[in-house]
């Protein structure tokens, strides 16, 4: 909502203006900055420059349990989003910037995880390395933690495998930027509300400027998407579209 300070302003203008105050200029001109500054910062929602330092194009999850039809976990929106990350990966490579990838794996004995996931459990086994299952979209067995073939690794792309659901928890990422120089991130894929956003909190924690791109994340709940999104962009980084960060990324 956009606030209108100026009857303030001449309020207290008028008053100082009556008592004869020697300050007026000095105290208005104070005032008058004080206030649109809070204005233009909004409770911390104030635009501010991104910054694509040595960046490196992070893709989440995007796995055959989790896109391809019948996957345990399926995100309904996630394949639709494939034409968006090749045209970042497309870009990203032009530009001589790091490609990983992360896959979730699951445990494979009892754990936590299984409370929240129970599709992780023996009985479906979603997300188990080396179990093969049908995904009648591609009429084949795949093996499921495997990333989907339209999105699939170049040899030199780096392959996070996490047991968690962010990219740093118990992984080497945070090494391997660093030997790699990396200085800022930008992330997609599947689920926004909870590997995507975790690993962008995790990026922040660490000091890395980090962008979200709202077209090429995907969820199973349009709600938690939106607010995982705007809650991003408030407290923790970036967010913003394909167009926007492979302008960005030809510009570097």
């Amino acid at each position: 909502m956009q606030v209108s300070y100026q009857p303030a302003i001449h309020l207290v203008l008028t008053k100082a203006r009556n008592n004869g105050s020697t300050a007026l200029p000095w105290f208005a001109g104070v005032l008058a900055l004080s206030l649109a500054l809070n204005e233009a910062i909004g409770c911390g929602m104030a635009e501010r420059g991104n910054s694509y330092r040595n960046p490196a194009l992070i893709i989440v999850d995007m796995q055959n349990d989790f896109v391809r039809l019948d996957g345990p976990l399926r995100v309904p929106d996630a394949l639709g989003t494939v034409p968006e990350h090749l045209d970042l990966i497309s870009a990203f490579r032009a530009a001589g910037c790091p490609v990983i990838y992360t896959k979730f794996l699951s445990h494979q004995v009892a754990n936590l995880g299984w409370t929240w996931s129970p599709e992780c459990e023996p009985a479906t086994k979603c997300c188990w390395k080396g179990h093969s299952r049908y995904y009648p979209d591609v009429g084949q067995s795949l093996e499921c933690t495997d990333i989907i073939e339209e999105l699939y690794p170049d040899t030199d792309d780096l392959i996070i495998e996490k047991y968690g659901y962010g990219a740093f928890h118990d992984t080497e990422l945070n090494d391997d930027l660093a030997r790699m120089g990396v200085g800022s991130l930008v992330i997609t894929g599947t689920v926004t509300q909870i590997c995507v956003e975790e690993t962008g909190r995790e990026a922040f924690h660490r000091g890395y400027p980090t962008t979200l791109v709202s077209d090429a994340v995907s969820s199973f709940d349009t709600e938690l998407h939106r607010a995982t999104l705007r809650n991003f962009a408030m407290k923790f980084g970036w967010v913003q579209t394909v167009a926007e960060v492979n302008a960005a990324i030809q510009n570097l």
